[in-house]
């Protein structure tokens, strides 16, 4: 590894808080890095809703000794995208932006061909999020242009009968956000209540605005079909029928499995998909290909953020000045 001419020692894949933490950690070591992602800087912050607060306060949400200094103890999305435009600019990271990466093979060392060019490098780290590929609901109508995966703000459901499927986090806020903008919502929730993980200061105002019947609630129900102005859910007492505008399904999200497979990760065989990785150094089943961040936990997407994944960065770059000189 020490003698092997390549482009870079080390190319980060995902350009989020944690790929850039890795960069961070990169170039404090002296190793030469970029930093490639196919959306804008913190994509999948971007693409949260507008109004957006995260769970964490904002010491937990720093990275490369940049305090984040919010207004308030729980920074909103437009805070977090400056403090990681502010964090990107103070170090100077290598980024190369809205540049997707289509394959990642091993010859010895990595080949990462992008949209715009090849690269090599001794080493490669993920730090995929899961913000791409939603779970779909595999019902007739899905494809459907009134059916959404993603939600920014409430304003364009004003006045429309929306339906909200899912109970958790997400759900909730939409379900909320849209009512209180006018919109005339329901929610179809799967499981028989809503999450016990949703929020702890918004789970009372979803509870009381479904018992009093300002949003209505389908519990153990499914949807069974979209059309272009109704909606059928299955609930337990049979098929119901209702018009409809538009409908967010709230249903989560999941890792790029197949690049990830493509790129010679291995899995353990279990419900969750999670991929194979060393827990001391990150480094997964191919020598050399690190796992960082919320791609370590395969389909508990619950399981990392950025606050208790912040550490990979670290433990990654310890191995790799190991075998790069």
């Amino acid at each position: 590894m020490d003698t092997l001419q390549t482009d870079f020692d080390a190319v980060v894949i995902g350009a989020g808080p944690i790929g850039l933490a890795c960069g961070i950690e990169l170039k404090k070591a002296g190793l030469s890095y970029t930093i490639i992602d196919k959306g804008c800087l913190v994509n999948s912050l971007y693409n949260y809703p507008s109004n957006m607060t995260f769970f964490s306060t904002s010491e937990k949400l720093e990275i490369g000794d940049v305090p984040f200094v919010c207004n308030s103890p729980k920074p909103t999305r437009p805070e977090a995208l400056e403090y990681y435009r502010r964090v990107a600019t103070s170090w100077k990271l290598n980024l190369k932006l809205y540049e997707q990466v289509k394959e990642v093979t091993n010859r010895g060392y990595f080949n990462i061909e992008t949209s715009k060019a090849n690269y090599s490098a001794k080493a490669v780290i993920l730090a995929l999020g899961f913000y791409d590929l939603p779970y779909l609901l595999n019902v007739p109508g899905e494809e459907l242009p009134k059916v959404k995966h993603y939600y920014h703000e409430p304003h364009p459901y004003f006045a429309q009968k929306v339906v909200v499927v899912g109970g958790a986090n997400s759900a909730v806020d939409v379900a909320l956000e849209t009512w209180r903008k006018g919109a005339e919502v329901t929610m179809v929730i799967r499981e028989e209540g809503i999450r016990e993980s949703v929020k702890y200061w918004v789970r009372p105002d979803i509870e009381n605005r479904i018992k009093e019947g300002s949003i209505k609630a389908y519990f153990n129900s499914v949807l069974h079909e979209i059309t272009p102005h109704h909606v059928k859910i299955q609930t337990p007492d049979g098929i119901v029928e209702q018009e409809n505008d538009f409908v967010m399904a709230m249903t989560g999200y999941k890792p790029p499995f197949e690049f990830m497979r493509n790129a010679g990760i291995s899995f353990q065989n279990d419900h969750w998909h999670t991929p194979v990785y060393n827990e001391q150094t990150m480094e997964s089943s191919v020598q050399n290909l690190y796992l960082a961040g919320v791609v370590c936990g395969g389909l508990k997407t619950n399981k990392w953020f950025i606050e208790n994944s912040r550490v990979h960065a670290a433990m990654i770059v310890s191995d790799l000045k190991t075998k790069i000189a």
